[in-house]
């Protein structure tokens, strides 16, 4: 080996062993390592910061940004009323998820199916009182599985189709991969449906953390041309089930209605009295198209053109709201800004939410307009709790934003447009159409994540061009020589699998697939059961968040450490390949 090799194969070592550990936070282990070796030489300066304008990198960020965007747009809450159902068990809910991903990932790209899906776990896990990372590493091992079944689904298949072209003369065509990609998938989404959930480290803070919401008692207003006018109360009962409200009653002209308000027929202007969380209430609001406030208030809220937001704050003694209404201190009027609710300590209020005193220690829940959440705040003398991230679902936009993500992803499946471009020109307009405010365009994007995907990129660049990788795939040719078929494919596909853990699946695939040719030929056999073992190996990177950008994009949301893929990922990994080597040899015999 070279100096360069032995320097490189030490700083990997060290990396891996300190993210393992976990003592210190990923995004810093691997940024100290991209500088030690700049400064070592083996990593060229021109070159240290090239990770962070490779595509990989630039796929995460804009797809936590269209992810916000889905979630912003009602196009989550969508989903999760028709398809999702928070009181399923968890093992079920992840066998649903899994396969819903799977089949989607099969015929869209499997960052672009976890992208849309992400968010609906979330919030099923929010609306179910768990951690999400309990379900979002399964969800983003049945995307990576289910983009092996055609071409399109997943990048290396798309590169071993243009290798096999280049090499042979004729690429793979669409549902070649389906045979073998299709075992492995079904086996791996059995695997992490059934059993394999049950090995990832149960996160008790995060899932404490999710239940730890208040409840207030809020009102929300029919508008006068809504579907629900003439609706009984009480048909509104399964909704609000389904997204955790509880319906208290009505309020009709002023007047409070309890034991008769689910007999009550719904007209213009009445209000309904709920109880629930900010984001339930959110959710309720946007499935029955229901208005905050009455229309004259709502155009007030709206007349900036900037938006709309929902914050929290504490009534403290000193308030100017104590022993006082909304309505008494112009609430409405001087500050353009709606009590949503209140949230008293699980005791009853009986009046308009407007028009009820507020006490000491009360938290309420506020509509303001953009970015003058601090200035309301002060202008009432209370205290602004932490940030929670609560927003409000403009759902009149909802297939919108639905459909600019679904021509994005299409154009990118049929080789149209570049997959980070559609997914740069879906963000810029969400902005544009104003589904993502401008102003929070960057806070959705995980930022640790983009800094390790930015320096390990140059890293494993490094790697490939000291001749490391070449170094490896010569081991490889010495280590199978004179073993039987189907061992030197188990042996190749272990290979990969285990670069692919390390460098992105791309770059594995591009180094893999003409050592896998080169076997062929010296055994004197069929190439395409060694390309068939690279596509789905290269794309069976579940043992690091970094070998895959699904398993990156989970990272920050799902609260994981570095360690803790391997878990699941190893058995689902020796699955993949105990069911991939013999339909390789049934359906591409040597």
């Amino acid at each position: 080996m070279t100096t360069d090799q032995i320097i490189l194969f030490t700083l990997f070592g060290l990396v891996f062993g300190l993210l393992l550990w976990g003592r210190f936070r990923y995004d810093v282990v691997a940024f100290s390592a991209l500088m030690i070796g700049v400064v070592l030489g083996v990593v060229p300066a021109d070159d240290a910061f090239s990770g962070f304008g490779h595509p990989a990198t630039l796929v995460v960020a804009l797809v936590l940004v269209v992810s916000a965007g889905l979630v912003r747009s009602g196009a989550v809450f969508l989903i999760t009323r028709t398809l999702v159902d928070a009181s399923r068990g968890l093992g079920a809910h992840i066998a649903l998820m899994g396969g819903i991903g799977g089949v989607l990932s099969a015929f869209m790209n499997n960052v672009a199916a976890l992208a849309l899906l992400m968010p609906v776990d979330i919030q099923t896990a929010r609306k179910a009182g768990r951690a999400p990372g309990l379900s979002l590493m399964p969800l983003s091992f049945a995307t990576i599985l289910g983009g092996m079944v055609t071409l399109i689904g997943t990048p290396p298949n798309i590169i071993i189709a243009t290798i096999r072209e280049d090499s042979l003369g004729e690429p793979f065509r669409m549902f070649d991969f389906a045979p073998v990609g299709g075992a492995a998938a079904i086996a791996g989404l059995t695997f992490v449906a059934l059993v394999g959930w049950r090995l990832i480290p149960a996160e008790g803070d995060a899932a404490e953390e999710l239940e730890d919401l208040s409840q207030y008692i809020a009102e929300l207003t029919v508008p006068d041309n809504s579907k629900l006018i003439g609706q009984r109360v009480g048909e509104l009962t399964e909704t609000a089930e389904k997204t955790d409200v509880a319906i208290i009653g009505l309020l009709r002209d002023g007047k409070r209605r309890y034991g008769r308000a689910m007999n009550a027929e719904l007209r213009a202007s009445d209000a309904l009295v709920l109880e629930a969380t900010p984001d339930a209430l959110d959710e309720f609001r946007a499935a029955l198209g229901l208005a905050v406030a009455d229309a004259r208030r709502e155009e007030a809220l709206k007349a900036s053109g900037e938006g709309v937001e929902v914050i929290e704050v504490v009534v403290p003694d000193t308030s100017r709201l104590v022993d006082r209404t909304a309505q008494a201190i112009g609430l409405a009027w001087r500050q353009n800004t709606v009590l949503l609710g209140i949230s008293r300590e699980g005791r009853r209020i009986t009046k308009q939410i407007r028009k009820t005193a507020i006490r000491p220690g009360d938290i309420l829940l506020l509509l303001v307009p953009r970015d003058t959440g601090p200035d309301v705040t002060t202008w009432l003398g209370c205290l602004p709790l932490a940030e929670r991230g609560l927003s409000v679902t403009d759902d009149s936009k909802v297939w919108l934003a639905i459909g600019l993500f679904a021509g994005a992803v299409s154009a990118a499946s049929f080789g149209l447009l570049y997959l980070p471009i559609a997914l740069g020109l879906v963000v810029i307009a969400y902005v544009l159409t104003r589904i993502v405010p401008l102003s929070e365009l960057y806070t959705h994007i995980e930022w640790p994540v983009v800094v390790l995907l930015g320096s390990m990129i140059p890293l494993g660049a490094a790697l490939e061009t000291s001749g490391g990788t070449e170094l490896i795939a010569s081991w490889l040719v010495t280590l199978t020589d004179g073993l039987p078929a189907w061992a030197v494919l188990t042996v190749l596909m272990i290979v990969t699998m285990s670069l692919s853990d390390v460098l992105n699946n791309t770059a594995t695939t591009i180094v893999a697939a003409p050592v896998g040719i080169q076997m062929a030929q010296s055994l004197n056999v069929s190439p395409d059961p060694f390309l068939m073992a690279v596509a789905v190996a290269a794309s069976s990177a579940f043992l690091t968040p970094i070998g895959h950008k699904n398993n990156t994009l989970i990272l920050g949301p799902g609260g994981y450490k570095f360690g803790d893929y391997w878990r699941m990922g190893l058995p689902l990994e020796v699955i993949v390949i105990v069911v991939s080597i013999p339909a390789i040899l049934v359906f591409w015999p040597l």
